[in-house]
């Protein structure tokens, strides 16, 4: 039997975004996150946060929009990364973190504002992804 083939067996393999070093460099130096947003468009991990920064100030619907950029531009960064919309998404590979937060807070503000199909979607998908994402998401904000 080939490796190949037992390969596919085990389903795809994990993806791995791409490090973010000027981010990250940005966001330890003090940087906003909301300055970053007009630099770093493409950054998950700068929209999770400004995600997690509206939500914590109850602002909603701009925590939701928030999320969704994120969620969006990663799923770009997926794609280019051989994601092929299925298979394991690492929390502890740190460059997938900003996604998986992203995708954590658009569940989160979809079931603030009664979305309870994006809400099941987005627990699937983050469950598929890592379970341990969400233990660790929520361990953050404890």
């Amino acid at each position: 039997m080939s490796d190949e083939f037992r390969k596919n067996l085990l389903g795809p393999e994990p993806t791995y975004l791409p490090e973010e070093s000027d981010v990250v460099a940005r966001l330890e130096a003090g940087d906003e996150a909301v300055d970053l947003a007009a630099k770093h468009p493409t950054s998950s991990q700068v929209w999770a946060i400004l995600a997690d920064e509206a939500f914590d100030e109850g602002r909603t619907i701009e925590s939701y929009a928030y999320a969704r950029v994120g969620y969006h531009r990663g799923l770009d960064a997926l794609r280019r990364s051989g994601w092929r919309g299925a298979g394991p998404i690492p929390w502890e590979h740190v460059p997938n973190q900003g996604f998986l937060r992203a995708l954590y807070a658009l569940g989160r503000a979809a079931a603030a504002i009664g979305e309870a199909e994006e809400v099941d979607r987005i627990t699937k998908f983050l469950n598929e992804s890592d379970p341990q994402a969400k233990i660790a998401i929520e361990g953050r904000e404890s």
